[in-house]
């Protein structure tokens, strides 16, 4: 399990001179293959980003052979019980054929046709290559907007969820038809990240054209080795990165490090590897390949994605206050949702989404969580039991007035600080 590789081997002993104080941030890959262990035994949630180049020829359009294998391997890893998202891209290299658009860079209002047009063909792609193995799909589009105003980010999280329990694998694009260049995230590298961390996943895949990152760009460099493991995201590091990308996506090394931050910070695992076969003959089987050891780097994480995200709860600023009864408190000591029955006060003027402070009528801290309403919102439903809460609103709400995956729990003896240092089993 990757989570668990040690620290004491990431050291590279055979570093020269001038990584030594870089040589415990990584491990470069061992001559002659990859590991024999299962890097994704004992997963609950992965993430898999399809780079562009592996899913669509420019020439002949989508590799349907290739889309099948990792539908094979997407229905494998669902037999066993782990939750699956996919992040991928190819609609605007899918609409831009369809549209006889041609090579070269696209105006924006061609690019956003294509996707419009792409973003069909793509969706029914993967739905029909799911369905033969008897699995449903779900298109989810994002822009960066919905995943950095928090109001839309606890939809797109409560969304995402409700797909996974539903058994249905989340298909997730950036909104292209939409978005402009003020709420692009302009690679899927970085949008996987932020789905995974939106997902609590523990492992994200970049399935890409390279398999992995090396110390430098082996096209150039005959010396240059793939590293196995990154344990810290070091500035000499980040310089290894060559940033080109390939030729019908706009993913390069420097976006799959800017992806890797944003998911060891969110406790979640990430592996970049080579998604094409390692010789014609080969089966298209990217997710196989790299469980039997296919060449990857591995960005490890230290903390759990549960205990990361807590961690980054607790450490917002409070915009106001819940105050809430005893039963209350006591059943998210048990590791409970907070729900509308238990409020018996607000303070504060705080939206949806925003951070707020736990705390008991006698003024005990609890902790924080982010409030699923807007303070108006909560105080009109303080005190009502679930089923009458939309009669009181005028519409539909969730159940939750803090869910327990958004609260984080101080210890029994801290006060409510903030500081995260400390965090109970809120989920």
């Amino acid at each position: 399990m990757v989570a668990d590789l040690s620290r004491r081997d990431a050291a590279n002993g055979a570093a020269a001179p001038t990584q030594q104080a870089e040589a415990a941030a990584y491990a470069l890959a061992e001559p002659g293959g990859g590991s024999i262990q299962d890097p994704l035994a004992g997963a609950r949630r992965i993430v898999i980003k399809v780079g562009s180049a592996l899913l669509v020829d420019p020439e002949a359009g989508l590799r349907e052979a290739w889309l099948d294998g990792l539908a094979e391997d997407a229905a494998g890893l669902l037999s066993e019980g782990i939750e699956l998202l996919l992040v991928s891209s190819g609609a605007i290299a899918l609409g831009r054929r369809v549209l006889r658009l041609g090579p070269g860079a696209l105006s924006l209002e061609a690019a956003q046709a294509a996707a419009s047009v792409g973003q069909i063909e793509l969706s029914r792609a993967y739905a029909a290559a799911f369905q033969r193995r008897g699995r449903a799909t779900g298109q989810v589009l994002l822009t960066l907007d919905d995943t950095q105003d928090r109001q839309r980010y606890l939809n797109g999280v409560a969304t995402l969820k409700t797909l996974l329990s539903f058994g249905a694998t989340p298909i997730v694009n950036e909104n292209d038809t939409v978005a402009t260049d003020e709420i692009r995230y302009g690679d899927n590298d970085r949008m996987a990240a932020r789905v995974a961390s939106m997902a609590g996943a523990d492992r994200l895949i970049l399935l890409s054209d390279v398999d992995g990152l090396y110390t430098g760009d082996p096209r150039r460099d005959p010396s240059a080795q793939r590293i196995a493991r990154v344990l810290e995201l070091t500035p000499a590091i980040e310089a290894m990165a060559a940033g080109a990308g390939s030729a019908s996506g706009t993913g390069g090394m420097v976006t799959k490090l800017a992806a890797a931050k944003v998911a060891m910070r969110a406790g979640c695992a990430m592996a970049i590897t080579e998604g094409r076969p390692a010789a014609p003959r080969d089966p298209n089987r990217p997710i196989e390949a790299l469980r039997r050891g296919a060449a990857a780097t591995w960005f490890l994480a230290s903390d759990t994605p549960q205990a990361a995200r807590k961690r980054w709860i607790a450490g917002m600023k409070p915009m106001g206050r819940l105050i809430i009864d005893a039963g209350a408190a006591e059943a998210l000591e048990r590791g409970r949702s907070l729900l509308a029955a238990g409020l018996r006060a607000v303070d504060g003027d705080f939206r949806a989404g925003d951070p707020v402070q736990i705390e008991t009528v006698q003024g005990r801290g609890l902790g924080a969580a982010l409030s699923s309403y807007a303070a108006a919102e909560a105080r009109r439903i303080a005190g009502l039991k679930t089923e009458e809460i939309a009669a009181a609103l005028g519409y539909p709400a969730r159940a939750a007035l803090a869910h327990r995956d958004d609260m984080a729990l101080w210890e029994p003896a801290t006060p409510a600080q903030g500081s995260g240092a400390e965090l109970g089993a809120s989920g």
